[in-house]
Order: C-alpha cells, then sequence, then structure tokens
C-alpha cells in the first residue's frame, strides 16, 4: 500500500529500526526484524520481557497502568511506523503482539510454565489463524493514519480475548 510514485516498501533493517524511537518500539526492539514468523518472534519476546515487567510493575494496578501506557504508545508508534514504512500492517511491527500477549498473561496468572505455554499457542493460533472474530477485526480498521495504527492492535487484543476465554474455559468448565 506504498502511496503513488513511492518506493515498494523493503523489509526493515537495523537502521531503520534506530532511525526513529517509533520504529523501536513498533518492531519490538528488533524482534521484527526476523527473517522467519516475526509475529512470533515477537510474541516470544513478550514472554521474556513479562518476566521483567511483574519485577517493575509488581501490584496489578500497577501492571493495568502498564498495559495501558503501552497500548497508547503502542498506537503511536504503530501508526507512524507503519506511515514510515508505506505498509497498512507490517508483519515486522510486532508491538501489537507484545502488548497483547502482555494482557493474557497478566489476566491469566498464576500459571505455570505448561500454562504459559499453552497461552503462547492458543494466542499464536488465534494471531495467524485469525478464525472468526479475529478475521472481523483484522478488516475492520484499515489505512495509514490513526486508524490504521489502532487496527494493527485491535486484532491481537481480539485474538487475546479468545486466547482467555479459551483458558477461563478450560479452568473452569
Amino acid at each position: 500500500m506504498a502511496g503513488a510514485g513511492a518506493p515498494a516498501p523493503t523489509r526493515p533493517g537495523v537502521r531503520f529500526l534506530l532511525a526513529h524511537p517509533a520504529h523501536f518500539l513498533a518492531l519490538g526492539a528488533g524482534a521484527g526484524l526476523s527473517p522467519v514468523a516475526p509475529g512470533t518472534v515477537g510474541t516470544l519476546w513478550a514472554w521474556l520481557a513479562f518476566g521483567v515487567l511483574q519485577r517493575w510493575f509488581p501490584t496489578p494496578l500497577a501492571m493495568g497502568l502498564c498495559l495501558g501506557a503501552s497500548t497508547l504508545v503502542g498506537w503511536w508508534a504503530c501508526t507512524l511506523t507503519a506511515r514510515h514504512m508505506g505498509v497498512a500492517d507490517p508483519g515486522s511491527i510486532v508491538w501489537d503482539e507484545i502488548v497483547a500477549f502482555w494482557l493474557v498473561l497478566w489476566l491469566a496468572m498464576p500459571m505455570g510454565w505448561a500454562g504459559q505455554s499453552a497461552a503462547f499457542a492458543l494466542f499464536r493460533f488465534f494471531d495467524a489463524a485469525k478464525p472468526g472474530p479475529v478475521a472481523w477485526a483484522d478488516g475492520l480498521f484499515k489505512g495509514l493514519g490513526w486508524r490504521g495504527g489502532w487496527g494493527i492492535l485491535f486484532d491481537d487484543f481480539v485474538a487475546a480475548f479468545c486466547t482467555l476465554l479459551v483458558i477461563a474455559l478450560w479452568r473452569f468448565a
């Protein structure tokens, strides 16, 4: 979706990553530069980073405020980075996976290794396969402006909701 007369978008590299703080955030500190499955790499990065976040934000309220701020700052970063790339929803933007998986972990904890692994697999399934409501959410907000930036995040939040719904049914069935 490059603009008229604009060159075809290319895969971002380290220079693009470091060119603007929004790029660094949206590309998950480099996780989005992975040539293979950047969304999965971004989700793995989120899983590892969540352990650090729990130490910095030890109460549910503090973590919730962190996730809210991460969503707002991420909306800006995803919007700007997509605009700079000239692509409405580039696969190398992984902040959407990161903040959505943090939401899953925050709401589903405490869980052991097996539970977290199941949450990871479920989230990756819903994000990649985009069944039902995730596909609907993916097509709802498109473009290179603020609406499109929100769309980058929104389908991952719906994938997170679907993941949490399956976990809740698993726990309480």
